[in-house]
């Protein structure tokens, strides 16, 4: 048994998708969450400095003794993962690899569609990837950038998301996909709404859930989980704007947040 929290972190608020199905599947683990508020979006920052930004996300969860980390952001994921990796002696699961793999098993058309923010689908991350599983799928990519303050607004089963999906999807169901990949962090909160839209007939692949699976598999492998939920615990660190991740990330989780702390995170 290994009592130690998970540490979790993205650019922001949109990797608490992520820290929810490590709630639901890994019910018996403590998670550390840390959301750099102060320096979102990633996406416009380059790979230097994205890189930069990691290594401090990381040690910082590290100075809070956690045995795994996932990043729970698509452009760090992409930016940084490999350095990341290569730096640190310690299990650490991305999110672009677990949704590549899962988009590759379910599709049967060898056809994928990947929406997600203008950075994540102008850096290639999910082509690349998927490519390396499967060099014949062919994939039809849409930044859909209005679903990332819909979902923080809390307005994701409304109409006016309804109107926004139909206006960003309309195209893609014409382009014979089978599975489509929600590759933001943010999109998991619209499923329905995009299912919806999208219709029964194409699967939807929700990364922040395959993560989860990974991380599932990875604890199990090192014989690291924790056997017990007496005793777990959730924290949650910003470096910007606490009282705004609170309401926010509420919605996000569907739970209470007892506490935000705000940190510098430049020092680490």
């Amino acid at each position: 048994m290994d009592s130690r929290p998970i540490g979790v972190f993205d650019s922001g608020i949109g990797g608490l998708t992520v820290v929810k199905e490590i709630m639901e599947q890994l019910p018996n683990e403590s998670i550390v969450y840390f959301g750099d508020t102060a320096r979102v979006p990633y996406g416009s920052k380059s790979k230097e400095t994205i890189t930069k930004f990691s290594f401090q996300c990381i040690n910082f969860l590290l100075e809070k003794k956690v045995k795994a980390i996932v990043v729970a952001c698509n452009t760090a994921s992409a930016a940084s993962l490999d350095a990341i990796m290569q730096s640190y002696d310690i299990p650490i699961v991305g999110v672009v690899e677990p949704g590549a793999i899962a988009a590759c098993q379910v599709t049967k058309s060898n056809k994928i569609g990947i929406i997600g923010t203008e950075s994540t689908v102008s850096s290639g991350a999910y082509e690349k990837e998927i490519n390396v599983i499967n060099n014949d799928v062919k994939m039809v990519l849409k930044a859909c950038p209005l679903f990332v303050p819909i979902a923080e607004e809390g307005w994701q089963d409304t109409e006016i998301a309804k109107l926004t999906a139909r206006k960003y999807l309309e195209e893609l169901k014409d382009k014979n996909i089978d599975a489509l990949v929600m590759a933001c962090t943010h999109y998991p909160l619209l499923e329905n709404t995009i299912g919806e839209i999208m219709g029964a007939n194409i699967k939807l692949v929700n990364p922040a859930y395959e993560t989860a699976k990974v991380l599932t598999t990875v604890l199990h492998d090192l014989k690291i989980q924790s056997k017990s939920n007496k005793n777990s615990n959730y924290e949650f660190y910003v470096s910007d704007n606490p009282v705004k991740f609170k309401k926010v990330g509420e919605n996000f989780l569907k739970r209470p947040i007892a506490y935000v702390q705000k940190i510098e995170i430049e020092k680490y």
